[in-house]
């Protein structure tokens, strides 16, 4: 009986890969994934073999995982970004279900919040909530209530997938909704293509965020009441007295 792991690559950049992940990634024997997020790995691992399925193929992608672990090799399923944060570490564990074979290893990365947040400055120094604005496997009417909690308790905002060729309109609803508790006047930024080529940033506010073109390789933050511009940085104050 082999291994699986499931494997947080990060934002996809190799730096910012931890280390583990580049250990386990080394001396697997197999890795799987999103054909977008095994190409980020594909040139560090010349001498692996890759198997790679479509968007909205995730279960697929688990069960050929699984099954060649239960083959006896040692298997990689990588996610962008955390494994557990909107990846595939859920499912993993969903459908091999009660059984203890074949051993399944989940593997941190660093999420969109933490790499986009460093791009930005510090604007996750206080409570933060994280909303996948996908409604694909989650109802509108959930997210919408999600989006009116996290702007009513005051907490600073990221949005994950905001838009795509099938709901180009999510971000914008987004912000429809957020205003309806939230100023238009308040801070907010987006930032493209993390760790990647093409990588970018932008401040703007809630009234400008929903003009914005986004798109799925977007995080879009939305800063709390304390939220300020430093220098060009989005910044949230821990609350420090002595400032």
């Amino acid at each position: 009986m082999g291994k699986l792991y499931v494997v947080g690559i990060g934002p996809g950049d190799y730096d910012d890969m931890t280390i583990r992940a580049g250990k386990i990634l080394s001396r697997s024997d197999l890795i799987i994934g999103y054909h977008v997020y095994v190409e980020l790995v594909k040139q560090w691992y010349p001498d692996k073999t890759f198997l790679t399925t479509p968007m909205t193929r995730e279960a697929q992608r688990c069960r050929m995982a699984l099954e060649a672990a239960e083959q006896g090799k040692t298997v990689s399923l990588v996610c962008s970004g955390d494994s557990g944060i909107y990846g595939m570490a859920a499912l993993v564990l969903e459908l091999r279900g009660e059984k203890r074979t074949p051993e399944v290893e989940i593997v941190p990365g660093l999420t969109a919040a933490c790499s986009g947040g460093a791009l930005l400055g510090a604007p996750l120094t206080h409570d933060f909530a994280v909303i996948s604005l996908s409604d694909r496997l989650t109802p509108w009417e959930t997210i919408e209530k999600r989006l009116t909690a996290a702007a009513e308790a005051d907490l600073s905002i990221v949005l994950y997938n905001p838009a795509s060729h099938g709901r180009p309109d999510h971000l914008r609803r987004a912000c429809v909704i957020l205003r309806r508790v939230l100023p238009g006047e308040r801070l907010c930024a987006v930032v493209r293509n993390i760790g990647r080529e093409g990588q970018d940033r932008r401040l703007c506010t809630l009234a400008q965020m929903q003009d914005l073109d986004v798109d799925m390789f977007c995080t879009v933050f939305i800063g709390n009441a304390a939220a300020k511009e430093i220098a060009g940085n989005l910044v949230t104050p821990r609350g420090y007295r002595d400032v």
